[in-house]
């Protein structure tokens, strides 16, 4: 099968292969010159003849229908001589065989018409009974050069299929690389939007009870104190659990059972919450209808963001923010906006970057930007079917 299915051309050693196989057809040759018709054993001139029409083996893989046509013209004025007929018999099997394994099978068939038209009529001259022979015979050369035109069909078959197989594999790979890098990327945005987010309320309630401490040394608020501490320390619970929740899909055994659901519309509450504990003003208004999965935890995170980069931004201790999350012309529709100062000159991160990534997973869009005289808005359309 080895030998079957690879091509002729770019076989290992095919001259030195060659040349053996010359050698081998040369000997069989002669003893056929020497055992079969001893009336017609050729002479000095058919000898020359038919050993030079053993030489164009040495270069039937690379050109195969010069090798016929070279045999053709030695062995045309050998057969013209009438020498023995039989001798030249295998060469001109492995020429032929060569041509039709190589060569497409219109020009096989055509040559191989011809070559044999030519000999016959030669042969039909110089010799009738010869010429019958030969005609009789004719159709075993005929059968090789079909196999050889089955053979050359049946390794391109075998090629196409090693190709597809190939192609299947590269493709495979491609997308297993894809959605490794989507799913790194997923993290990554899971991980900026938990830390951005828990960090910046932990400043905010930090700040807080520093101020309450240095306000008024003499009359401690305990309480203020006290209630922003645990403020903290349910910021850190949260961010700790969450980021549990997020690292567990690189736990090389961890189950999808074992992760918490995706955040979706029933957070925003909590969110909400967090961001009044920092001093902000925030209402929220938020649609009955229940998105899918996907949708509301890309909902989620952009509001989680948007809050995030509004209270760090802010400018403002009474800072005022809106809310809205409503169902419209299948489409979930998020408005987050504020009244402080913008993002000013802070420098620039990847909160808007992940937020649109966010809703371009979902085949939504989203826009952000300063509204006129002050404030910030950020504004995304998520599809409820999942098509932009």
């Amino acid at each position: 099968m080895t030998l079957i299915n690879r091509d002729p051309r770019t076989a290992q050693h095919a001259t030195r292969q060659d040349v053996l196989l010359a050698l081998a057809v040369t000997a069989l040759a002669v003893l056929l010159a020497l055992v079969t018709d001893p009336a017609r054993r050729p002479d000095a001139l058919g000898w020359l003849l038919l050993i030079a029409a053993q030489l164009p083996i040495v270069w039937r893989r690379r050109h195969p229908l010069a090798a016929l046509a070279a045999e053709a013209a030695l062995l045309l004025p050998y057969h013209a001589l009438d020498n023995n007929h039989a001798a030249p018999f295998p060469v001109s099997v492995v020429v032929l065989y060569s041509v039709a394994v190589i060569c497409r099978p219109l020009y096989t068939l055509l040559a191989t018409s011809t070559a044999m038209t030519v000999a016959l009529s030669v042969m039909m001259v110089v010799n009738r009974k010869q010429a019958a022979e030969a005609l009789r015979i004719s159709g075993w050369v005929l059968a090789v050069v079909f196999i050889g035109i089955a053979l050359r069909f049946y390794r391109q078959y075998v090629a196409a299929v090693v190709e597809r197989a190939e192609r299947a594999e590269r493709t495979r790979e491609q997308e297993v690389r894809r959605r490794v890098a989507e799913e790194r990327l997923r993290i990554a945005r899971d991980l900026h939007d938990l830390l951005a987010h828990s960090i910046t309320l932990i400043g905010v309630q930090t700040s807080v009870a520093a101020h309450v401490l240095n306000a008024d040394p003499e009359r401690l608020d305990r309480k203020a104190i006290a209630k922003s501490l645990d403020d903290i320390a349910e910021t850190c619970r949260a961010a700790r659990g969450e980021l549990r929740t997020t690292l567990e899909v690189l736990r090389e055994h961890g189950t999808r059972d074992a992760r918490d659901p995706l955040p979706d519309l029933h957070g925003l509450v909590g969110l909400v919450e967090a961001a009044r504990v920092s001093g902000a003003e925030v209402d929220l208004t938020v649609t009955d209808e229940v998105p899918p999965a996907a949708v509301g935890a890309a909902a989620y995170r952009i509001v989680q963001e948007a809050l995030t980069n509004a209270v760090r931004h802010g400018g403002r201790q009474d800072l005022g923010i809106r809310v809205g999350v409503r169902a419209e012309e299948g489409s979930l529709w998020v408005t987050v906006t504020d009244d402080g100062t913008g993002t000013g000159g802070a420098a620039p991160g990847f909160g808007l970057i992940g937020m649109r990534e966010r809703a371009r997973s979902v085949g939504g869009t989203l826009d952000a930007g300063p509204l006129p005289g002050k404030g910030f808005e950020v504004s995304a359309v998520l599809p409820l079917g999942g098509n932009p």
